[in-house]
């Protein structure tokens, strides 16, 4: 299924979904281009899960309208639920039958069948290394490979549009090199893939775009380049002679990590001068052997974001 020309992966607009008091969407507007490698991003809490659950159909927003693809979530729900694949932040699998089996159950959920579908499941399970799993039930595979499995039930329909909540959680260093393998090529093979992470240094590595939530709103939405560009400091890491005892507290307050002769300043851009926190060094009797400064990355930038008071 390929996305009608001209038209936006996910669109949504004004979104708001309430659970009794607590205002879980507050007028979400949002677009995702087609093609596009997206990050969601938020700490706990933010709205994150309520968005895929009203782009799944697993929830119903109480204002606002979310389309997949141009088709819109409850009005046309048929075409939209084929339009998407979504990988659960939860391990979910029925214990009753084997991988195969469930990767059949899924097609049928879309009426696939047929000896073209079949070629494709075997090509998931070969692609994600479950080939010699296929007739192994569900209970006896390791977690890693049960997240496996929900990757190829999310594709088995081959949707245009695929989000995927926090698909590393929890897996191990190996499974998830793997897994970006295989995420990489789907986005190069024409996929729109929308990601949630905690892991903020694989958003950074994969995603064109970044929208940022916070208490059910989006702070920010741009470029990964201009976001990193956002960020309002910068680390100067300072090794001296001796051991430091004593600063002075101008320079104590910029203090961000300290051992016995290394210090991490944490520097404001546009007001802190690096010359002048060396000068200080100097005038209070230590001698800077080595120095190193480091830009912000997408880490500092969503501190920033979602630290601060609105």
């Amino acid at each position: 299924m390929t996305t009608p020309s001209g038209e936006a992966a996910i669109t949504v607009e004004g979104l708001h979904k309430h659970f009794g008091k607590v205002h879980a969407l507050c007028g979400i507007d949002l677009e995702v281009r087609r093609g596009e490698f997206f990050g969601l991003l938020g700490p706990n809490g933010a709205g994150k899960s309520t968005l895929i659950n009203v782009l799944a159909g697993l929830t119903r927003a109480n204002a606002g309208r979310a389309l997949i693809c141009g088709h819109d979530v409850v009005g046309a729900y048929r075409q939209a639920r084929r339009a998407l694949g979504v990988v659960p932040q939860e391990i979910v699998f029925d214990p009753f039958f084997t991988v195969r089996e469930v990767l059949a159950i899924q097609a049928g959920y879309f009426g696939l069948k047929g000896d073209d579908n079949k070629r494709w499941r075997e090509e998931l399970l070969t692609t994600l290394a479950l080939a010699d799993k296929g007739d192994a039930n569900m209970r006896s595979l390791s977690g890693g490979m049960k997240r496996r499995v929900l990757i190829a039930q999310a594709l088995v329909h081959r949707p245009p549009v695929v989000i995927l909540d926090e698909p590393t959680a929890g897996v191990d260093v190996e499974l998830r090199a793997s897994l970006w393998t295989f995420v990489r090529r789907l986005h190069a093979e024409g996929h729109t893939i929308v990601l949630t992470t905690h892991y903020l240094e694989e958003a950074e590595a994969l995603c064109d775009r970044i929208a940022i939530m916070k208490d059910g709103q989006i702070t920010a939405l741009d470029t990964k380049e201009a976001l990193l560009g956002r960020a309002l400091r910068k680390t100067l890491c300072v090794t001296t002679l001796d051991p430091v005892a004593t600063l002075p507290p101008a320079l104590l307050a910029k203090v961000r990590r300290r051992s016995e002769n290394h210090l991490e300043f944490s520097l404001q851009k546009g007001t802190d001068s690096i010359p002048e926190v060396l000068e200080a060094l100097r005038a209070s009797g230590h001698v800077v052997v080595d120095l190193t400064t480091e830009q912000a990355d997408l880490e500092d930038v969503f501190l920033e974001l979602t630290q601060r008071r609105q």
